[in-house]
């Protein structure tokens, strides 16, 4: 969660990431920082976050792996009301470490830029590739209200990137629009505050259980 470097008029608009876990901004680009956009910027003071692999060790500048925190904070959650095995896991999954679900890089000096949760970031061919850039580029088409970007597996690149779209009023399908990769939609599976669950499409496209669904829009 966090915005994205820029001005607004004469005013700068600073970067930060957080999540309602912890819930306050924990990496950010403070007014006396350089922005570098597209960049959180670095962790704010008392916080420990790094970017590692799946074994918990520090990745190399600029290459993806695991967003996690190396220790508590005071403003960081305590537990999961009715669910303290489900928080046990956040720092079980890489010994001693917060694991936070989001896949980020850290440039040489430090500035984090996270890419989006795990689940979201799609592995092509060895490529980490963000659903938000993909959705992004093709929202940007003046026909397209809406998009959502899945990973299907594929045996040769280890997944290749679907889409869902929903066009905008007076636009229909064409031999144009369409390719192998999209597929039109009436509407896209939401929670009640308007993210899309893109685990429930990639669910309707494997044939597997959803999961649970009681924060969806109806």
């Amino acid at each position: 969660m966090g915005l994205l470097a820029c001005h607004a008029g004469t005013r700068p608009v600073n970067d930060h990431w957080w999540q309602t876990e912890t819930p306050a901004p924990t990496i950010a680009t403070f007014p006396t920082m350089e922005q570098r956009p597209g960049r959180a910027g670095r962790p704010a003071p008392g916080i420990a976050a790094q970017v590692v692999d799946g074994a918990g060790n520090p990745v190399p500048p600029n290459t993806g792996g695991l967003l996690v925190l190396r220790r508590p904070f005071p403003h960081l959650m305590r537990t999961i009301f009715g669910a303290p095995e489900r928080y046990e896991e956040y720092w079980n999954k890489i010994a001693g470490s917060y694991l936070t679900g989001d896949v980020a890089t850290v440039d040489k000096d430090g500035y984090i830029t996270v890419l989006g949760r795990a689940g979201d970031v799609l592995n092509v061919a060895g490529h980490r590739i963000g659903t938000a850039d993909v959705e992004s580029a093709l929202t940007s088409h003046p026909a397209v209200a809406e998009a959502a970007a899945i990973g299907k597996p594929d045996p040769m690149t280890g997944e290749v990137i679907k889409v869902f779209v929903v066009l905008r009023p007076g636009h229909t399908p064409s031999e144009t629009l369409t390719r192998e990769l999209i597929e039109y939609a009436e509407a896209l599976p939401k929670m009640r505050s308007g993210k899309i669950m893109r685990r429930v499409l990639k669910a309707q496209e494997q044939g597997i259980d959803p999961g649970d669904l009681t924060t969806m829009e109806v």
